[in-house]
């Protein structure tokens, strides 16, 4: 494992690979830490935010082409700039299963699912976790 692919990948990837790092990790804090606490809120803004840099940023990511410079991932990108303003606003409002489930969701669609994509080979991540 080297992250030399991508410490020499164009600064939107490493902006993009980086803030989706942490998301996942702070997605993984928040799943296991009490909820509803000010830990829990402060935690969860952050995580919007990454999320949000992480979808806007990918609309600049083109190494799958194939409707003209996008893929299908990058619909997972306009369902994360869709879901998380609900998401927040249920929280907001003390929905909180249906924030949990849309919370879920994005995790589980633009992070777990979309991250998996990421190291099928010949992508920088897959050079970073199994070298070329």
């Amino acid at each position: 494992m080297s992250l030399q692919p991508l410490l020499h990948a164009a600064p939107v990837i490493q902006l993009h690979a980086f803030a989706a790092m942490a998301a996942f990790a702070l997605g993984i804090v928040q799943f296991a830490a009490p909820k509803g606490t000010l830990p829990h809120r402060t935690v969860g803004w952050i995580w919007v935010v990454l999320m949000g840099v992480i979808a806007i940023s990918s609309f600049w990511v083109h190494e799958l082409r194939i409707f003209g410079p996008f893929s299908p991932i990058h619909l997972l990108s306009i369902f994360t700039l869709i879901m998380l303003p609900i998401a927040v606003l249920y929280a907001h409002r003390h929905r909180v299963g249906m924030h949990r489930t849309f919370m879920i969701g994005i995790f589980t669609g633009a992070l777990v699912i979309a991250g998996l994509f990421t190291f099928v080979p010949g992508r920088i991540m897959h050079a970073v976790a199994f070298g070329n």
